[in-house]
């Protein structure tokens, strides 16, 4: 059964659809509300007047006004898309050129392919000089090497990168700068680039450099916490170690005095003892030797029978006596020499000195003042012994040929020196050796102390010794003139 042909309106609306199923679904969709709201509107003016859509001029106008309609929904949506598009423009350009952070796109030589207001602010720059001018440039010359690292791990795809580096601001202002990098594809050409995002954290630098310093302080402060506590602990130590040194001290002070006491007590002892002696020597030995002397003397005279035998023992036995008495007084000098008691210091020594030169052969000579007789007994004793002991020493030690004794005022008290010209000695050790050797200038040292005095000894190489005793005044006032006594032997 041969099919009916086709009308004029159908085939119009089939090359219609098929138009509109090319053009895509939208389109299709578009065409279709047009043609929905053109029959609305044709509703509207007459419900009596019905289309004939096999007519081709109406069918035309038909498609003008859906066309018409078709463009006026399409422009509508146009300008919608279109202010959607600012807002969005808008919002990426809030995003990206006033970011928080600059956004950079380099490519391998470092060159600036795009920059964000942000990122141009930062170097101090405005952005359209900025485009083409290498990033490498902007950095210190300290921290380049680390950012073209950088900027080569970027390139090798080696996922995101991240440096710190100081940049330096168009004017030399520097600042510290952190940059995150990725590499990108280039949907242009073949050229590589990459994104670079850069921040300022000069004031985060700035504070891990406050808070290292200030770990760095509290870590000194704990040191000197511990050091103080240690010394603390040292300082309690020291004052009970000073405590008891201090008592070791006092007792040490307490028992030297006792010592001294009881030397001065021994050598007083001795002087008594000496000067008792001496008088017994002088009194009781010497007055019986004379006697017996005496008593011989007259036994020559009356003796009869052989007068020349007789006298030849008698004249012997008086020289025995006489000799006796020399050495019982010899003897009493060596103790206290009774000289000292009767006329005094310079004479004692004068003859003493005498002595001396005749058993040494070592010259002699004596300096002083006579006022220096004026002194306390005690202190004229003192002086004396510290010579006799001091030429003493001479004539054991020194091997000198002269010795010189010079008693001399000072304002403040009397000197005496003992000056040789033989060798010399070590005079700290030996003042602080004990042995029997050096007692001597210990002895001399405690005898001036016991009368307030003070004792020093000098000794160099080829300028002998000098053993210096000085004696304070007190209440002694001496003065006068000065005696010279030469004491020498050839």
């Amino acid at each position: 059964m041969p099919t009916k042909p086709a009308t004029t309106a159908q085939t119009a609306k089939r090359r219609k659809f098929i138009e509109l199923s090319e053009r895509g679904p939208m389109m299709a969709e578009l065409y279709r509300n047009a043609e929905a709201q053109l029959r609305k509107q044709k509703n509207k003016k007459s419900k009596a007047a019905e289309m004939k859509p096999e007519d081709d001029p109406h069918r035309l106008l038909h498609e003008l006004q859906v066309h018409q309609i078709e463009l006026e929904m399409q422009n509508s949506e146009l300008q919608e898309s279109r202010d959607r598009m600012e807002v969005l423009l808008e919002k990426y350009t809030d995003l990206y050129d006033f970011a928080p952070v600059g956004y950079l796109s380099l490519d391998e030589q470092g060159k600036i392919l795009e920059v964000n207001l942000s990122g141009a602010t930062l170097l101090g720059v405005e952005r359209s000089p900025l485009i083409n001018q290498r990033l490498p440039s902007f950095v210190t010359p300290a921290s380049r090497p680390v950012f073209l690292a950088f900027l080569k791990r970027v390139f090798a795809g080696a996922g995101k990168q991240t440096c710190e580096a100081t940049l330096l601001r168009k004017g030399g202002n520097s600042f510290w700068a952190d940059f995150h990098g990725s590499s990108a594809i280039s949907v242009v050409g073949p050229g590589k680039w990459c994104r670079v995002v850069v921040s300022d954290i000069t004031v985060l630098k700035r504070a891990e450099e406050a808070q290292r310093r200030a770990d760095a302080t509290e870590a000194a402060i704990e040191e000197l916490r511990q050091e103080i506590a240690r010394r603390k602990v040292t300082e309690e130590s020291l004052r009970k170690s000073e405590q008891h040194q201090s008592q070791m001290l006092d007792q040490s002070r307490l028992m030297q005095e006792q010592l001294r006491h009881l030397s001065r007590q021994v050598l007083h002892a001795q002087e008594e003892e000496r000067k008792r002696i001496s008088r017994e020597l002088h009194d009781v030995i010497a007055q019986t030797l004379t006697g017996i002397n005496l008593r011989l003397a007259t036994l020559k005279k009356a003796a009869g029978g052989n007068p020349k035998d007789f006298d030849r023992h008698l004249t012997h036995t008086q020289q025995l006596v006489e000799k006796s008495v020399n050495i019982v007084h010899e003897f009493a000098r060596e103790l206290r020499p009774a000289v000292l008691d009767d006329l005094g210091l310079i004479p004692a020594l004068h003859s003493f000195m005498e002595n001396f030169t005749a058993q040494t052969g070592i010259h002699a000579h004596l300096t002083a003042f006579t006022e220096v007789e004026k002194l306390e007994t005690s202190q004229r004793t003192v002086l004396f012994r510290v010579a006799q002991e001091a030429l003493t020493n001479v004539n054991r030690h020194a091997k000198a040929s002269r010795v010189e004794v010079s008693i001399q005022k000072m304002s403040d008290g009397i000197c005496m020196k003992v000056k040789d010209d033989g060798k010399s000695f070590g005079v700290e050790r030996a003042l602080q050796t004990s042995t029997g050797k050096r007692l001597g200038l210990l002895g001399m040292r405690e005898r001036l102390e016991m009368v307030g005095g003070s004792f020093g000894v000098e000794s160099a190489p080829g300028k002998g010794t000098t053993i210096i005793a000085q004696i304070p005044l007190g209440k002694a006032r001496v003065g006068g003139g000065v005696i010279e006594a030469v004491c020498e032997i050839n």
